[in-house]
């Protein structure tokens, strides 16, 4: 008489194949949840880097982090003043200058300064947290009288102290005698489009008014990448922009000239 086929191989086989497919069912799981993780975080290193989170810069926004030497006292009438605080004005109304309580903080931002005379390395500059107000007088101007960009020193006289952009303005002057005028203004437009228009920037773990600053300055101007354009921004310093000139009119213009185009490309976007 004829044995039944025995079922125990088939049922084993089915066990098998079931414990195959849970296996590679889990080691596909985690392999999409690596490479998510993987991802992820590669994505906000990347972030990190090229877009420092607001919150991060806004609790070091006007601090001085050079060491100063100050004489309190009268600036020297070495030149007028009556062009800088025109163009001051100008940018104070453009939002480009100025103190809000809607931004960082309600601490005062931008600064502007220019060189005395063509041959001399000392400039005037906007006094520090002078932002709020919109028509300066001399007294909310300061005279550097000596910069030491790389040993993070300066000396000043006024009746208030200089900026704390005044070593990055410093370092600028330093590496062109042709620039007579610098303007340090904050647009976020301009800041965030930094890729879009093709600018020149100091990377964002470059903090603002040091030593290092000074140093990506200096290597912006050796590059070559400031031939063609004479506006940079700086991705460590919230909405941070420098442009700067010939004379201040040049300077304004450089600066005015790239926030149209960096408001073209909001248009362009918000039109699509």
């Amino acid at each position: 008489m004829e044995e039944m086929p025995t079922t125990a191989g088939s049922s084993r086989d089915k066990i098998d194949f079931q414990i195959r497919k849970t296996v590679n069912f889990i080691t596909l799981c985690l392999l999409s949840v690596f490479y998510f993780l993987n991802y992820t975080v590669a994505a906000l290193i990347s972030t990190q880097l090229h877009h420092p989170r607001r919150s991060q810069m806004k609790d070091q926004e006007g601090v001085i982090k050079y060491q100063l030497n100050h004489t309190q006292q009268p600036i020297p009438p070495l030149c007028s003043l009556t062009e800088i605080n025109a163009w001051r004005t100008i940018a104070v109304r453009l939002d480009l200058i100025g103190q809000s309580p809607k931004r960082y903080n309600n601490i005062g931002f931008g600064n502007i300064s220019q060189r005395i005379n063509p041959n001399s390395n000392q400039f005037i500059i906007s006094g520090t947290q002078t932002g709020h107000i919109e028509h300066l007088n001399p007294e909310h101007y300061c005279l550097i009288v000596k910069a030491e960009p790389h040993q993070n020193r300066l000396q000043s006289c006024g009746l208030c102290k200089p900026s704390s952009e005044s070593l990055t303005h410093a370092s600028i002057y330093a590496q062109n005698n042709a620039v007579q005028a610098v303007i340090h203004a904050h647009s976020p437009e301009i800041w965030k489009h930094t890729v879009a228009l093709g600018l020149a920037h100091t990377t964002a773990d470059i903090p603002y008014g040091t030593v290092e600053m000074a140093t990506a300055v200096k290597r912006l101007f050796q590059s070559g990448n400031l031939t063609q354009t004479s506006l940079f921004t700086m991705l460590g310093h919230e909405d941070g922009v420098i442009a700067f000139g010939r004379n201040m009119q040049e300077a304004a213009w450089e600066l005015i000239n790239c926030l149209s185009l960096a408001i073209g490309i909001e248009q362009q976007c918000i039109n699509r």
